[in-house]
């Protein structure tokens, strides 16, 4: 494995402490994103969902975890939390319109919490609605207290710590810290092109796309998922701090509000090092939004990013079946 100091700049890694301090509040500052009927939407713990499509990716449970995981709801969507044993959920689209491409979806939470609906099933049905075959990751988390009253108490905590300086972390703990994470995406990976036939999916054309936290683990797994190697990668609302892109890098598309209080001004490093690597980017930058917006209908063009993402991906043939005159994944 590549060396994650080789990866990410200075930059970046403070770019990454302040992500953990600070969208580790998401949970809970998430009314910042969301439409105002839903401004004070409290966190109410539910009983753990039915999964039964959900597949164990085998990475094996959480070194050191004793807090199982729970289910809540907000904003009218469900969350989940203390996830010690990563899954992977297929969401396959008719195969009269399957167009043999797949996404692996990472919704966000700041590696604390899930938002398994907005930013996980939410997306794969519209994606399979595409003819994209999509499959949700539900990766291991950050522990957090069991109980509702003192997790809500750690988030209030940790949101608050969030207007400190953050000090650069050590490149090795930096990436120890989502070891994890990486391991779940990249067997994520390895599954769906073991189980390529059974789904109808091109091995070669398997991309990923991510929110907030699952944004930043997007680019991991892009930049240091060794066998992962993703076909195209999304980073919506997540970290934009340079990197050292290698030559083979995937096509890159970004969605960004320019108001999101964790990454709106921050700069657009990430951007310009694909740029300077002669690699293909694409940018969209909303006027408004906030952060966390994914799939939660607002009065915002920052709702436009599902169709811009779509409209992305047909213009690298992946929404046309392998074989069909399109350009595929040409450009990678």
């Amino acid at each position: 494995m590549r060396k994650m100091s080789n990866l990410w700049t200075k930059r970046a890694f403070v770019a990454s402490n302040h992500f953990r301090l600070a969208v580790a509040g998401l949970a809970l500052a998430a009314g910042l994103a969301l439409p105002a009927r839903a401004q004070n939407d409290k966190m109410t713990p539910i009983p753990t969902p039915s999964q039964p499509n959900a597949i164990e990716l085998g990475t094996g449970p959480l070194p050191g975890a004793t807090n199982p995981e729970v289910w809540h709801s907000q904003y009218g969507s469900q969350f989940a939390r203390n996830v010690t044993i990563a899954t992977l959920t297929p969401f396959l689209p008719d195969p009269a319109k399957a167009s043999g491409a797949a996404v692996v979806v990472a919704p966000g939470g700041g590696f604390m919490t899930l938002s398994m609906e907005n930013e996980g099933s939410n997306v794969a049905r519209a994606l399979a609605e595409k003819g994209v075959a999509a499959f949700v990751l539900k990766y291991r988390l950050n522990q957090t207290p069991a109980d509702m009253p003192a997790f809500e108490k750690s988030m209030r905590e940790m949101f608050s710590g969030a207007a400190r300086p953050p000090r650069p972390p050590d490149p090795g703990q930096a990436m120890a810290r989502l070891a994890p994470q990486l391991a779940d995406a990249r067997a994520a990976f390895a599954l769906i092109r073991k189980r390529s036939a059974e789904w109808h999916v091109d091995p070669n054309r398997i991309g990923m796309v991510g929110f907030s936290a699952g944004a930043m683990l997007t680019m991991v797994t892009a930049l240091n998922g060794e066998d992962a190697k993703p076909a195209f990668i999304g980073n919506i609302y997540g970290p934009l701090a340079s990197v050292t892109v290698p030559a083979d890098a995937p096509p890159l598309f970004i969605a960004l509000a320019a108001d999101d209080p964790f990454f709106g001004n921050a700069g657009f490093g990430l951007i310009e090092s694909w740029k300077g690597a002669k690699r293909p980017v694409e940018f969209h930058l909303y006027e408004q939004g906030g952060h966390g917006f994914g799939m939660y209908p607002k009065e915002t063009t920052s709702t436009g990013w599902f169709d811009a993402f779509v409209y992305w991906l047909g213009m690298h043939g992946m929404l046309k079946p392998t074989g069909s005159g399109s350009s595929g994944a040409s450009s990678h």
